[in-house]
């Protein structure tokens, strides 16, 4: 008992017992409370199609077993008496011990709900790990930028002068590199808002191609015939931007011109025959056929269907067949196709009979 009553660092041994008694059983409910907690959601993740319990398996996973040292010591040092400067050393310790786990913690879900994403979007867009590894990592850095700001907070450190220094020199180096910046930036924009992925065919103003990588800086297209164009990431955002690979269908307008001649009753028969023609096409859709205007030299038709694919070799494919069956019919029907003629009227000076001549 004698030995209980020593003094050691104005406690008595009893109490440093206690103490480390309390310690030790802070950190073993703790760690079993993990434990428990970790299990019961990795079987509730099993049976959910939601992803955030899954993010949340790993974050309490990535808990440290240094941490629940330093939080037991931290709760046993209740139990005992220090002087004012001691206890402000426990107190800093365990902030900072807290702040490093809360950056444990932070990295662990990025790290979680980015890798989640990068599996399920690999087959669709490989292109995508790169731009994800780099947004990984600004978000990581972003976390234990600020982790090292508050420890130094809690450490005494003026961090008002710090941050202000860090945004001059933030902005001086935003300057500098502005343009590699805007591309980056919306290199992110192009993998987050998705307005085109690698196998999409983009018309950008004139040029036409299809997108084959997207870095971090420029989106490469490789053209019909063949070369590879190249664009900058915020000059393409920048553009009218066609994308036919998000095209579910295509909408075809075609006129056709037949002479002035043709009978009104073959008139009334032709929007019967282009529909007829459309509609023996599979994968099309008849819109309308009108007799729409009368032209310089022929009656003119409007016609419009839909072919419902976007790809262009199957568009060409039904045309070319709508057309020779269009041909067919006229041809059966009697009916001339027109072409540019004039017709020019000779008066006789002597009054006698006018002629009347076609060219």
């Amino acid at each position: 008992m004698e030995i209980l009553d020593l003094v050691l660092l104005k406690n008595p041994v009893s109490r440093w017992l206690i103490a480390m008694g309390a310690g030790l059983a802070a950190i073993v409910v703790l760690r079993g409370v993990q434990a428990v907690v970790g299990s019961r959601v990795a079987r509730l993740a099993e049976r959910t199609s939601t992803r955030w319990d899954d993010h949340l398996v790993r974050v309490i996973a990535s808990t440290r077993l240094l941490f629940w040292v330093i939080v037991g010591a931290w709760f046993g040092a209740h139990f005992l008496e220090f002087p004012e400067t001691a206890a402000r050393l426990v107190r800093i310790v365990f902030a900072i011990s807290l702040l490093v786990q809360a950056g444990i913690w932070a990295g662990a879900l990025i790290n979680s709900a980015l890798d989640d994403y990068r599996q399920r979007k690999l087959k669709e867009n490989p292109e995508d790990v790169t731009t994800l590894g780099l947004i990984g990592l600004a978000g990581r850095v972003a976390v234990w930028s600020v982790v090292l700001l508050l420890i130094l907070d809690n450490l005494g450190v003026d961090i008002t002068a710090l941050v202000a220094g860090l945004g001059i020199g933030g902005v001086a180096v935003a300057l500098a590199v502005q343009n590699i910046l805007g591309d980056l930036f919306a290199s992110l924009s192009i993998v987050l808002d998705k307005p085109f992925v690698v196998g999409d065919f983009l018309m950008v103003g004139e040029h036409l191609g299809s997108v084959e990588k997207i870095g971090l800086k420029t989106t490469r297209l490789r053209s019909l015939s063949g070369e590879q164009l190249i664009f900058s990431n915020t000059d393409l955002l920048g553009s009218r931007v066609r994308n036919f690979g998000r095209m579910a269908e295509r909408r075809v307008v075609f006129s056709l011109g037949v002479t002035y001649q043709t009978p009104r009753d073959k008139l009334r028969l032709i929007p019967q025959i282009i529909r007829e023609a459309i509609e023996a096409q599979e994968n099309t859709r008849f819109d309308r056929s009108h007799f729409g205007r009368y032209g310089d030299f022929s009656l003119n038709f409007e016609s419009v269907y839909y072919v419902l694919s976007s790809d262009y070799n199957q568009y060409m494919d039904i045309q070319q067949e709508i057309y020779l069956a269009i041909h067919e019919r006229f041809e059966a029907e009697g009916i001339a196709f027109a072409y540019p003629t004039q017709t020019l009227f000779l008066e006789r000076a002597d009054g006698g009979e006018n002629l009347e001549a076609g060219a």
